[in-house]
């Protein structure tokens, strides 16, 4: 006659697989959310600190002095500064591509940037992408006058 006991030997060693293979699930979509929510952070800083640089930097000296103080933006100084900011030579690791632009209205400079981010457990998932898009925008005002 066989105890009880034996008959349950190893029916845990069962749900031990499945058990790992959900936590590395778990983790690896964690750990890929933490690459996007990075991402978008990151992005974000970008465009808030180009935003600034531009506002503080692209003045219109002209319209400021003939305007009787009038502080005014200039949009291509803005939008060759967003070029350079922005530039491939510049793209942070991680990053498979990025864009930026800057739009420029009286005082005020809007910066929007998107990226392209690499995932890095998804790609093991078939069907799944292996990058996803973040985006940013960033508003400015230049003061005084």
């Amino acid at each position: 006659m066989t105890s009880a006991r034996s008959r349950d030997d190893g029916s845990v060693l069962m749900l031990v697989p499945a058990a790992v293979l959900v936590l590395l699930i778990l983790g690896a979509i964690a750990v890929d959310s933490a690459v996007v929510f990075l991402a978008e952070r990151d992005l974000s800083n970008r465009t808030a600190a180009a935003a600034n640089d531009i506002a503080g930097s692209a003045a219109d000296e002209a319209s400021f002095y003939r305007g009787g103080g009038e502080i005014r933006l200039d949009p291509p100084t803005a939008d060759a500064y967003a070029a350079r900011v922005f530039s491939e030579a510049r793209r942070p690791q991680g990053y498979d591509d990025w864009r930026g632009a800057a739009s420029v209205a009286g005082r005020q400079v809007t910066v929007t940037a998107e990226a392209t981010v690499r995932l890095v457990f998804a790609p093991a998932i078939p069907g799944v992408s292996r990058t996803t898009t973040v985006q940013a925008r960033s508003v400015a005002t230049a003061r005084g006058g």
